[in-house]
Parts: structure tokens; sequence; C-alpha cells
């Protein structure tokens, strides 16, 4: 909810809106196979004032306006997607992600992402919460899966945002954290697995197991807690793949 870039950056700016790239992603991911719509959410139009942008991201945010809230505009085009499950924002604010490292402060999600050495990521403004129906949802979970994805400006944005990290310390289900593939240049430069949890630990975030592969280049180091290292990727070795991760995920929960 913090990105400030592409498309989404740009519709921040003009519509005074929320960050919409990555609800549209997930919502996309949930869509109908055979949906021509969830095809026409990914187009991006390259000529004109429109270059640049996903046409979902300008439904979603027409679907917002019309609705009068984000999480019923989200609804409504989860409805017109045929999604299957709900996609919820970790914050309805408009934030703006903050970064501690060596060097000194940090704002923005690209300047963030573009920062090494990062210590602690928060929010302005930092009393932003969360959807109270996102804090039941975790509560109510079998199992919490937290990433993978870029680590302090996608993971822990999201944790970042008021109530979020207590629920999942305070939800009863298995916490997993599926670890990235490789260090994320320069965002976690000379990061092991260790370091990821080192990491989530520094905000306020604990985990029952780690699912990681190792086999792509990233140290495991010394975790202290259960991790299954298995081959999670498919054709393209440089992202997860769906099926080996959705039945890893089983496994840990049976």
């Amino acid at each position: 909810m913090a990105d400030d870039g592409g498309s989404s950056g740009r519709l921040r700016e003009i519509l005074n809106v929320v960050a919409l790239g990555d609800l549209r992603k997930c919502l996309v991911a949930l869509a109908a196979e055979d949906s021509a719509l969830a095809l026409a959410f990914e187009h991006r139009f390259d000529e004109g004032e429109l270059a640049g942008h996903a046409l979902g991201n300008l439904i979603l945010a027409g679907l917002v306006e019309a609705t009068g809230d984000l999480v019923s505009g989200v609804r409504a085009a989860a409805e017109l997607l045929g999604a299957a499950g709900d996609v919820l924002p970790a914050t309805v604010e408009r934030v703006v992600l903050k970064a501690e490292s060596e060097s000194g402060q940090v704002a923005g999600q690209v300047a963030v992402s573009r920062a090494d050495n990062i210590e602690t990521v928060s929010l302005v403004p930092g009393d932003a919460g969360a959807p109270q129906l996102a804090i039941e949802r975790i509560l109510a979970a079998d199992q919490i899966v937290i990433g993978p994805g870029s680590l302090f400006t996608s993971v822990l944005a999201a944790v970042a945002v008021e109530g979020i990290a207590d629920a999942v310390t305070r939800s009863r289900g298995q916490r997993v954290y599926v670890c990235n593939l490789r260090p994320q240049q320069p965002e976690t430069a000379g990061f092991d697995v260790a370091a990821h949890l080192d990491a989530l630990s520094r905000h306020n975030v604990t985990v029952d197991v780690v699912l990681c592969d190792t086999s792509q280049g990233m140290a495991l180091g010394d975790l202290g807690i259960s991790a299954l290292d298995i081959p999670l990727t498919g054709g393209n070795a440089l992202v997860h793949s769906p099926v080996r991760l959705a039945h890893a995920l089983a496994s840990l929960l049976a």
C-alpha cells in the first residue's frame, strides 16, 4: 500500500488514491482462469496520457470512488473477476514508507528499495491502521503465509501497519515464512535466510517454520527454528513454482 512508483505512484498523485498495483495483481491471481477481464486488468497502455497505466488500476480507482470505500471497491472488483478468495488491503490510508539505514533515513518506497543496510521500516502516518476485517481474517486463519517478496518494501511494509504484527502474534494459526530464493540487490544484499528472520524479529514478527530453497543461492544461516529446505522452483528458477509452493504449504499445515 506504500508503492509510489509506476502507474500506482502516478495515480496516487493524480487521483489522491492509495497504491492500487499490488491489489490488482492479487485480484488477477485469484481470478477465474478463463476470465477475459483478468487479462484486460493487466493490459498496459503504451501511448498518450494513459501510457504506462494498467487498465486494472484505473478500474479499481473508479470502483473505489463509486463505492466510497477501498475495501468495498476491491470486493466489487473481485466479484467482477470471479476471484476465488478475498483481497484485503493492509491499510486504507495513503501512507509513505520510511526506512532507517546505516546511512540515515530514507522516505518513499522506491527510494527505500534502492537503499542498503536497512535496519527497520515504518509508515507515515505512524498510526495508520488496518481494516478490522483484515485483522479478523488473520486471527481466524489456520495458516499465515508471510512472503515471498521484497523484504522491506513489500513484506515488512505491510507488517508496519498498526495492528498487523499484533494480529499475527495473537493468531493461533501456523505462521510460515516463505523466504526469497536469493538476496535482492541492494535491499537485502548479503542476506542469508537467518538474516531475513532477524529482520522480521526487529518488526515484532515471529514465525513457527521457515520454507526455503537454498539450492538457488540463499545460504541458510543459524535459524533457531524449524525449516523445510526443499526445491521450490519449476522451469523458471528465478521465481517460486506456485504448484510446488502450494504443496509445501499444504504439507506443513497437515
